[in-house]
């Protein structure tokens, strides 16, 4: 396969195609000796590249439909800028080139762009043509951010918040450890907002003396959105929906014994199910479960205490999972826990396979799996060599 890789960077470098050399310490690919899968690098120039959060989709067609490409974030001129691999030829192109940078990771799969946040404006850049359009400015000091888009790319959705109260706990307590407990303590009121993808207005949807936050819209319905009651896992009913056109809201899992904690939550790819990390109770026993949006049904998949991972992601097709590990200091003390995981259900457990010892990775950066689109891959972002860059294991072993 490194032949191979070799033979077409040679290939697009005589077209034409602009192709930066790989890093001379970071490995274009390799077999993982302890699995027996396949690692690709995605990301071949820079030295900072990161996918998107676990429950943000990076993914969209090319133009002609025939490929799939994955947005990320990497660095250009010291600014954090988007970026489109080829998931196909692994060319990478630049999207945005603002001057001050930019923040967050939507991809409006609808309208091809993708949609960022810089300072109080919000812009969106084509993935074609790279034209890019002011969406709105908040007044300077409100202090708003955008999370997700809808369904139909009508929609954005973020939040604010009594922001100079927690603004001056930060300044005290900078770590996390010091700031999360604080907060959520502080019962700051926060404001949830839709805000029109064309026009640009801003409707205040509810309101809570709570730490609000993983603002995701259905991917299937327009008109539900999730969020979450942040805090300490043990001390909060996480899990909440809320119909954007009648502000009805809803608690997806309640709470049933002391210390059970449930988060990191993501829906299902048809929209029916939120899937989330379940402990009951916390640091003892160990599920990835799925609630019914509508009926609330519950299932549940027991895993072991290695097996933990601090995100979990499905397949398209819904027929697999995968989780990204961790260390030994996470929630599970997990003394064999950093790999890269599939998870097939059995039953009502998961049987595992590792697909990537994460033993030299540095688990302050998280790696966020995600399945490619056509479910061959599991992506991931990782520092295993100093430098960090987006990364692809095969699920299927090497031959």
């Amino acid at each position: 396969m490194k032949t191979f890789l070799m033979t077409l960077l040679g290939f697009l470098a005589w077209t034409g195609v602009t192709v930066a050399q790989p890093t001379s310490t970071v490995p274009l690919e390799w077999i993982d000796a302890a699995t027996g899968h396949k690692v690709v690098r995605l990301t071949r120039s820079g030295t900072d590249n990161k996918s998107f959060y676990f429950h943000n989709s990076p993914f969209i067609k090319s133009l002609d439909g025939k490929d799939d490409l994955m947005i990320y974030a990497g660095t250009a001129d010291r600014r954090r800028q988007f970026f489109a691999v080829n998931l196909r030829t692994l060319e990478s192109v630049q999207l945005t080139n603002r001057p001050r940078g930019a923040s967050g990771e939507i991809v409006d799969k609808v309208h091809r762009e993708v949609i960022y946040q810089r300072g109080d404006s919000i812009f969106a850049t084509h993935v074609d043509t790279r034209q890019t359009r002011l969406l709105t400015c908040f007044p300077g000091e409100l202090g708003a951010s955008i999370s997700t888009v809808n369904a139909d790319g009508t929609l954005l959705a973020g939040k604010y918040s009594e922001e100079k109260k927690a603004q001056e706990i930060l300044a005290q307590y900078p770590e996390k450890n010091q700031y999360f407990n604080r907060i959520y303590d502080a019962h700051i009121k926060h404001y949830l907002f839709t805000l029109n993808t064309r026009t640009g207005e801003m409707k205040v949807i509810h309101e809570e003396n709570e730490w609000t936050n993983h603002i995701q819209f259905s991917p299937t319905d327009p008109s539900l959105l999730m969020f979450c009651h942040e805090g300490p896992w043990h001390k909060v009913d996480r899990i909440w929906t809320i119909d954007v056109n009648t502000c009805e809201y809803k608690l997806m899992h309640q709470r049933t014994m002391d210390m059970e904690i449930a988060g990191h939550e993501f829906f299902s790819p048809d929209g029916r199910r939120i899937w989330f990390d379940l402990q009951q109770p916390r640091s003892v026993t160990f599920f990835v479960a799925g609630v019914d949006v509508r009926s609330g049904e519950e299932i549940k998949y027991e895993l072991a205490r290695d097996e933990w991972s601090v995100h979990y992601n499905i397949s398209p097709d819904q027929t697999l999972f995968c989780g990204d590990g961790g260390h030994e200091g996470s929630v599970a003390k997990a003394p064999d826990g950093k790999w890269i995981y599939l998870f097939r259900p059995d039953g009502n457990r998961f049987v595992s396979e590792r697909l990537v010892n994460m033993r030299d990775h540095d688990y302050k950066l998280e790696p966020n799996v995600h399945f490619s689109p056509d479910q061959k891959w599991v992506i991931f972002r990782s520092n295993l060599f100093g430098e960090t860059h987006v990364y692809a294991v095969e699920i299927e072993k090497a031959k």
